[in-house]
């Protein structure tokens, strides 16, 4: 777990301010045990989780892939080689949408904008050094413009089988 006890109270009330807008629909799905708080959906992203990506084409068509997903200080975070279409999308449009889903056990989704991480900006180094240890190997190396990437999230919930 790397999220400070603010951190996990942020998202939580992210989360509340997430649910208070959703549809009638949605909250019937993710109601009462279903709902996930902030500190169970910390607990539930250790390690790596697969991202399902959505981005926006110039032409306002969306387009979706999978990136790693590493959950981090209360938000995702996940790179990609700068040559990419999703690299392309985010850097001309940086709203996207995250969903982690797990078949019937688990769902996180969120909305949100992509920030790319520069050395020296507070998330780069904790980022890259999160991302060294899991993988045994500096993320930067692996390509000649390996981007990596915050979500700056607007809205945020997630469910659990019941």
């Amino acid at each position: 777990m790397y999220e400070t006890p603010e951190q996990v109270e942020a998202l939580q009330r992210l989360i509340d301010a997430s649910r208070a807008k959703a549809t009638a629909h949605l909250n019937d799905i993710i109601s009462g045990d279903r709902s996930l708080s902030a500190a169970q959906i910390v607990e539930a992203t250790e390690g790596m989780k697969v991202l399902s990506l959505a981005t926006v084409t110039a032409h306002g068509e969306p387009r979706v892939s999978a990136v790693d997903g590493h959950f981090l200080h209360g938000t995702w975070t996940f790179g990609t080689d700068g040559a990419s279409a999703k690299a392309r999308h985010i850097a001309a449009r940086p709203s996207i949408s995250v969903a982690h889903v797990d078949g019937e056990r688990l769902g996180l989704f969120a909305h949100g904008r992509a920030v790319r991480l520069h050395p020296g900006d507070g998330w780069f180094e904790p980022t890259i050094a999160h991302w060294t240890s899991h993988y045994g190997s500096d993320p930067t190396t692996w390509g000649d413009d390996i981007r990596m990437y915050r979500l700056e999230p607007t809205w945020f919930v997630g469910y659990r089988a019941a």
